[in-house]
């Protein structure tokens, strides 16, 4: 194991950047050359098709079955025209990550040979086998019929030969097993309950989008010392390892000057990227050694997530041909940061009005402070569930941690506004002012003056007010953006119909209507008073006032997961028409298993490694260590040998200690890991892997970290973090 070490450390240290294969024309010319756009579909369908097409996408309108004829047979042509040779329904089933199934262009011509095909029906349905993918027993094996089905609204693409068309994944009685249709649904419930709202101050809207911007965090480990690690390889993170003695501790990472070999990976990623579409904007190193980031231009929320869903697929490949290996784990390595993937969220008009952006009139201002307002008020009564959307249990490590928002979900609003909001809960004012970016000069003769935005960021705020967007920080980075996406959409629907049906009764009953929107939004800042927190999110403090304003403090994922089961969970989801009950406790079954299993793996990685790795490399050195003591004492006599040995020796036991620890508390662990899996009830389950199996893992990884200081570095089996963690 030794050997294979020092060679991978050796191979990586000598990766020399791989050439890209740049295209000869600027971006804007080959970008979305494999995407089904609207330009592809008037280019290969015919005009009444396009037409109707577009309609069907711009108006939310559901695609006869004769159109679905035409769409196919331009979709084919085009296809084949780009080289592909198969198609797939590419769907979202709850594992968090993406599926697909390809059958090629072909059928019986009647002649003993093939003819390319491609018909509506089956563009527009096929059957997976529902009983494969988690469905928190909605399926049992038996019963195997799901339906994949179209969806209009994000376009299909290429990759790999392979024609890919965006479906939604549902039962055969009906019941959602992915991530895509609730998310539509969540986003067809805000879309009417905003435009509702919104029409209040512009009757002319017709639709309210939601708009998404992920910021996806990611840690490049060299592929030969990736292989040289197992618990990387089976759990995407290292379940042992001393800090190195640099880390991030200098703060010198964070957007420097980007390694050669990244900087190649990450051209080639953009390219492939824009290729497919997908508007990658941003990169930059983040904070931690061997991490970057990569940020899109915003899009509609649920193309955006169906991008950034290709995007995790396609680092994977990328970064292979760069010789690394993505790490998208929330914490690949202890003690420095961990990856998060901030959801940059905000809905606007059909008419380009962003709702959470200040305006420039009183009435503009009116509709600004509205929709915050509302926002406020979804994410108080269900920051629990809000906090359940986003755990898991690789997120479980990052949360709460001095690097990442808190697990308490609360919003920061920025002074301006906080201050807006108190003249508002007091009643003393009618007049909303927001000021515009304010001018600063430096006096300096060479810089320009400055545009100061009117609220400053909160780095610890789980949910900030970002200007003209709330900023979704406490979403890990290997995680299906859907799941954050469908909680806040639905819950704000929701707020807003009872916002729209309080004025509509308050007008009703003779009231002005911009008073009663007043008296509205007043009566929501005071409930949800409780949510708005600016201070430092990390501090001890903060947990208790959190608790003693009402706030959900717990930090127990499998616990977390109870908010989808609580009576105003399930009301408000039935109300938007997401998620039925039986939904929400099969996917909550799916969360139970899901936790446990990864857990369970780890826990099975670490016992591996600690007793057939770790005990044999320390016994090994430990042999040296009493070998050369015997030498000595052969060679000193008396006090002087002792003196001589004595350091030796008091390794020898510290070592012995740690080993017998080590061995005890595996036995402890496969133990607590038997009872655990003796249970039936997922949830019991879940919770005693939480309980009783994890901290037991932290107890083994302590011990063992203490040994890979004491032991000879070319005795230790595994690479070190000073070896994984900075890109030479």
């Amino acid at each position: 194991m030794s050997d294979l070490r020092f060679k991978s450390v050796e191979e990586a240290s000598a990766r020399k950047p791989v050439k890209v294969n740049i295209p000869a024309d600027r971006v804007e010319k080959y970008y979305g050359e494999m995407v089904f756009n609207r330009q592809k579909m008037f280019e290969y369908l015919p005009k009444d098709t396009y037409t109707a097409l577009v309609d069907a996408i711009d108006n939310k309108k559901p695609l006869s079955r004769k159109l679905a004829d035409s769409v196919a047979d331009g979709m084919k042509r085009w296809a084949i025209d780009c080289g592909a040779r198969h198609y797939t329904h590419w769907f979202h089933p709850l594992t968090d990550g993406t599926a697909e199934k390809h059958d090629a262009f072909i059928d019986h011509d009647g002649k003993g040979g093939v003819v390319e095909e491609f018909s509506g029906k089956l563009l527009v349905q096929q059957e997976p086998d529902a009983s494969s993918f988690p469905n928190g027993g909605i399926r049992n094996t038996f019963e195997a019929r799901g339906y994949s089905a179209w969806d209009i609204s994000s376009p299909a693409f290429i990759i790999d030969g392979t024609l890919c068309i965006p479906t939604i994944f549902i039962s055969y009685t009906g019941e959602s097993l992915d991530y895509k249709t609730p998310l539509l649904k969540a986003l067809n419930a805000v879309d009417k309950a905003a435009t509702r709202v919104a029409r209040f101050f512009d009757p002319e809207v017709q639709h309210v989008n939601s708009y998404l911007g992920w910021e996806q965090e990611y840690f490049l480990v060299d592929e030969a010392l990736y292989a040289a690690r197992p618990d990387l390889v089976m759990t995407g993170r290292t379940l042992m390892g001393h800090e190195s003695a640099k880390n991030q501790q200098l703060e010198d990472h964070y957007f420097g000057a980007i390694p050669s070999r990244v900087e190649a990976f990450m051209l080639d990623l953009e390219i492939e990227c824009h290729k497919l579409g997908i508007p990658a904007k941003t990169r930059h190193n983040e904070v931690a050694p061997n991490q970057f980031e990569l940020a899109p231009i915003y899009e509609e929320t649920n193309l955006a997530n169906d991008h950034n869903l290709l995007l995790m697929s396609l680092m994977n490949e990328v970064a292979r041909r760069h010789n690394f290996r993505v790490l998208l784990h929330e914490k690949p390595f202890a003690g420095i940061n961990g990856s998060g993937k901030h959801n940059n969220w905000s809905l606007g008009t059909d008419k380009g009005v962003l709702l959470f952006a200040p305006g420039k009139t009183p009435a503009q201002n009116l509709q600004f402070i509205t929709f915050v307002a509302n926002v406020m008020a979804a994410v108080h009564k269900h920051n629990g569930l809000m906090k359940a959307t986003i755990i898991s249990a690789t997120n479980q490590h990052r949360l709460g941690a001095n690097e990442a928002p808190p697990a308490i979900i609360s919003m920061f609003l920025g002074s301006q506004l906080s201050r807006i909001l108190d003249e508002l809960e007091k009643e003393t004012t009618d007049e909303i002012v927001l000021e515009g970016k304010e001018k600063m000069s430096l006096e300096i003769s060479q810089i320009p003056t400055l545009s100061i935005d009117n609220t400053d960021r909160n780095r610890t705020s789980p949910f900030a007010f970002t200007g003209n967007r709330f900023e979704y920080r406490a979403v890990g980075s290997s995680a299906n953006c859907a799941a954050a996406m469908i909680g806040l959409n639905a819950a704000v629907a929701d707020q807003l119909n009872s916002f729209a049906d309080a004025v509509d009764k308050a007008v009703a009953e003779g009231k002005e209507r911009e008073a009663a929107i007043l008296g509205e939004v007043r009566r929501l800042v005071r409930e949800s008073r409780a949510i708005h927190f600016d201070g430092n999110g990390y501090s001890e403090e903060w947990k208790k006032e959190a608790a003693r304003r009402g706030l959900d403090v717990e930090t127990s994922a499998p616990l977390m997961y109870d908010a989808y089961q609580r009576p105003e969970t399930v009301e408000m989801f039935a109300r938007t028409g997401v998620f039925t009950q039986k939904e929400l406790e099969a996917r909550n079954e799916v969360k139970w298993e899901m936790y446990t299993k990864k857990i369970q793996i780890e826990s099975r990685v670490l016992g591996d490694l600690a007793i057939n790795h770790v005990i044999p490399a320390a016994t090994r050195y430990q042999s040296l260590l009493l070998d050369n003591v015997y030498k000595i004492k052969q060679l000193f006599k008396g006090d002087k040998a002792d003196k001589i040995a004595r350091q030796d020796m008091n390794s020898i036991e510290q070592m012995a200690d740690h080993m017998a620890t080590i061995k005890s508390t595996v036995e402890q662990m496969v133990d607590a890991r038997r009872k655990a899996n003796r249970l039936t009830d997922e949830r019991t389950k879940a919770i005693a892997y939480h309980d009783e199996v994890f901290p037991l893992m932290e107890d083994i990884r302590y011990h063992i970290d203490k040994l890979e200081l004491m032991v000879d570095n070319e005795i230790w089996p595994l690479p070190k973090y000073r070896e994984l963690l900075f890109i030479r």
